[in-house]
């Protein structure tokens, strides 16, 4: 049966899917796990890397290589969608619901998330995150907490290749896969939010995994900007304006907290 068709993403098209046991009610669960797991993996194989190559303070240098071993995480996850979809007769593209003809628009729609959602969610959660984690406003973060420094090809790497596939991912994962499912499987759109945010939050925390408190602060800053990206998309239900609006927003940050050693 071939269920690649435009509205092969929708509630109906998931109901009856889950009903056939096309879509195993643990596997958007197993997404949203999948990514914080994935991170801490690749960040011990890049520690493990660094402490059989006699690195200086392997612990503290791995911190500012996310954006390079990240994209094993990507690759994780995209294995992980392509094996759960072909359980359901779709590919990657299925989730995407890309349009020719609303192109501008969605260009338009992600300028306007990076411009508006992005700094009004993150900076306001980032207000709550430094006072519940830190206790102050501006607070002294660890050591690769934000800026961080790579030798010149690390840099390129993340300048011009990481953010295209990262962006792309986490979209897919948790907005085209996980959210639509969990609405359908769990009957309630807040539960399914719920989930969905906690999953996408507590990945910032393992990006790179530092301490409890900056664990958590990460967790916090990232929260709004989680509910906000699956409200839009629960309102557009297509995710080329979100994956645009995400790409500014990863851009930025390997543009403007990634720096040259």
């Amino acid at each position: 049966m071939n269920n690649s068709l435009p509205n092969s993403n929708s509630p109906n098209a998931l109901r009856t899917r889950v009903s056939q046991g096309l879509i195993p009610r643990w596997a958007p669960v197993l997404l949203l796990l999948a990514r914080p797991a994935l991170a801490l993996l690749a960040q011990n194989l890049a520690l493990l890397l660094f402490r059989c190559l006699g690195v200086t303070m392997p612990a503290v240098a791995v911190r500012h290589w996310w954006t390079v071993y990240g994209s094993l995480i990507d690759l994780g996850c995209l294995g992980l969608l392509f094996w759960l979809l072909r359980r359901e007769g779709l590919y990657l593209r299925d989730l995407i619901g890309f349009d020719k003809h609303k192109l501008k628009t969605d260009i338009l729609l992600g300028i306007g998330i990076f411009v508006v959602v992005f700094p009004l969610s993150v900076g306001g959660g980032g207000v709550v995150g430094n006072l519940i984690a830190y206790g102050a406003l501006q607070p002294t973060y660890p050591e690769a907490g934000f800026i961080r420094t790579l030798p010149l090809a690390a840099v390129l790497y993340s300048r011009f290749f990481w953010w295209v596939l990262w962006s792309f991912t986490e979209e897919l994962t948790f907005q085209g896969y996980s959210l639509p499912r969990l609405q359908v499987v769990t009957g309630s759109t807040w539960l399914a939010v719920a989930l969905v945010s906690f999953g996408w939050a507590i990945q910032h925390s393992f990006l790179p995994w530092i301490d409890p408190r900056h664990a958590l602060y990460m967790f916090i800053a990232f929260l709004p900007l989680t509910v906000a990206m699956q409200a839009l998309y629960l309102r557009v239900r297509r995710l080329p304006p979100l994956i645009v609006g995400h790409w500014l927003m990863d851009l930025t940050s390997v543009l403007f907290l990634l720096q040259v050693a």
